[in-house]
């Protein structure tokens, strides 16, 4: 049986620009890019920013970013400054969520909702 390497979902995104320096701003490689799309990667995760946006497409996306340390990785989204710097929606910090998870919610400038939870494991 062939090893699985990598699941990358693709991410709308509404200003390509935009949404690129967002995710730079909180730690994200652009490790490939064209005239379309872009691969970031932080540690072992990544995925394809896609300029094909629909608001139902990013409205309507959940991602989940696993992380050792929630309040450690959340200093980046508050030194990022994303509202003010890149028209994004609020983010809640994290806090222990009724599944028993400890997760803090951010939004990217497209809508896209990404989860940033402590790992139980």
């Amino acid at each position: 049986m062939e090893q699985e390497l990598a699941l990358r979902p693709f991410v709308p995104a509404k200003d390509f620009e935009v949404s690129k320096a967002f995710y730079q701003a909180l730690g994200f490689a652009v490790t490939l890019q064209d005239d379309q799309i872009a691969i970031l990667k932080l540690g072992s995760f990544s995925f394809i920013l896609t300029k094909f946006y629909t608001p139902e497409a990013a409205e309507n996306m959940m991602l989940q970013l696993m992380v050792r340390n929630v309040e450690t990785w959340w200093a980046r989204v508050t030194d990022a400054d994303l509202v003010a710097k890149f028209g994004a929606k609020p983010p809640r910090a994290p806090a222990m969520q009724p599944w028993g998870m400890k997760v803090g919610f951010l939004f990217d400038p497209s809508g896209v909702l990404w989860h940033v939870a402590e790992a139980l494991f």
